[in-house]
């Protein structure tokens, strides 16, 4: 089989190297329009820019073209979008004017999109109306616990790829199931969405009890009271509840909320030190997902009239309305309340 990756950012690029070191050389191509970028990587043999220090396999196919990136692929391949989720709708749009023929694609993005509050599939969903001309695509998810750095090195992870199409999952399975890599399958593509999106604004909550030097005590409250709202606002729009119990819940909740790799954990680090948040995505260089979507996420959670404080609390400290001293406050003067 053929896989092509569109996006040669750290993720992209760690993916690519997955499956390149199991499938035959030349039949995984990863796709950047920046030629400059691609001629770097195939002198120095990495992605200096995004993965520095990680040395991919000689058989990868690189590829600044992007028809040519996506006419190679048939029916039976996979295609992988490896952009943020703010580049979502635009590659989507581009792979299905140019696609004559069905495609398997999955997305590597977790999120929602801002200003409207949809899920990833739902975007492609909206785009595929326009643009598919008929043709019916397979799509799905590929999400979990995992930093780019650590996949990129080989090293062990675990992944949940969710769709409703049997066949999308086999081929994500066999071009990435391999070495140190275990991929399970899902068909509840809500719930493998929304905890991918929601746990990214918890990791910023637990980064500002952190930076705060609130104490374990309180990184386990957040932790998972902040579980206890994912499950409510999945099982309210229309997703499986035992899914965020799953790998692409609670353990990329752990993951990204105690991981001195996450970019979300340092912008909650960085705001409990009084820094701005313009200042912080600067020095950060790279996408921090959870600051894209919070906002999305509280407008799904009051579309859906599911209670979700502690995201509500980082919507109010992002936007600039509350510093993160006040929004401890409010969190622990709420009423008492019952678990379950």
């Amino acid at each position: 089989m053929k896989v092509t990756l569109l996006g040669a950012g750290a993720w992209g690029t760690a993916m690519a190297a997955q499956a390149a070191r199991h499938l035959n050389e030349g039949d995984v191509c990863l796709w950047s329009r920046s030629q400059e970028q691609l001629q770097d990587i195939q002198k120095s043999g990495q992605n200096r820019t995004h993965l520095s220090g990680i040395q991919l396999p000689a058989g990868l196919k690189l590829e600044s073209d992007f028809a040519a990136a996506i006419k190679r692929l048939s029916s039976d391949d996979l295609l992988v979008i490896a952009t943020p989720m703010s580049g979502l709708s635009e590659t989507i749009d581009q792979v299905l004017k140019v696609a004559k023929h069905p495609l398997n694609v999955i997305w590597l993005c977790k999120g929602l999109e801002p200003d409207t509050a949809l899920l990833p599939h739902q975007v492609v969903e909206r785009e595929s109306k326009i643009y598919s001309n008929g043709i019916a695509h397979s799509y799905g998810a590929l999400s979990g616990p995992s930093f780019a750095r650590e996949v990129g090195a080989g090293m062990p992870c675990a992944l949940t790829v969710a769709s409703k199409s049997a066949k999308l999952c086999e081929l994500v399975q066999a071009a990435f199931h391999h070495g140190n890599m275990r991929i399970y399958s899902s068909d509840d593509l809500i719930g493998v969405e929304l905890g991918g999106a929601i746990k990214n604004v918890l990791a910023i909550a637990a980064g500002i009890g952190d930076g705060l030097d609130l104490g374990l005590n309180a990184r386990a409250a957040v932790l998972t009271r902040g579980l206890a709202e994912m499950m409510r606002l999945v099982k309210a729009a229309g997703g499986k509840s035992e899914t965020c119990m799953g790998l692409t819940g609670v353990g990329d909740l752990i993951l990204t909320a105690t991981g001195d790799l996450s970019r979300n954990r340092r912008v909650g680090l960085e705001l409990a030190a009084g820094k701005s948040l313009p200042e912080i995505l600067a020095s950060l260089g790279h996408v921090a997902e959870g600051v894209l979507c919070a906002q999305a996420v509280g407008d799904l959670a009051k579309r859906l009239g599911v209670e979700m404080p502690i995201t509500a609390m980082m919507g109010e400290v992002l936007s600039g309305k509350l510093n993160p001293h006040d929004a401890v406050k409010r969190l622990m003067g709420r009423n008492p309340k019952i678990e379950s």
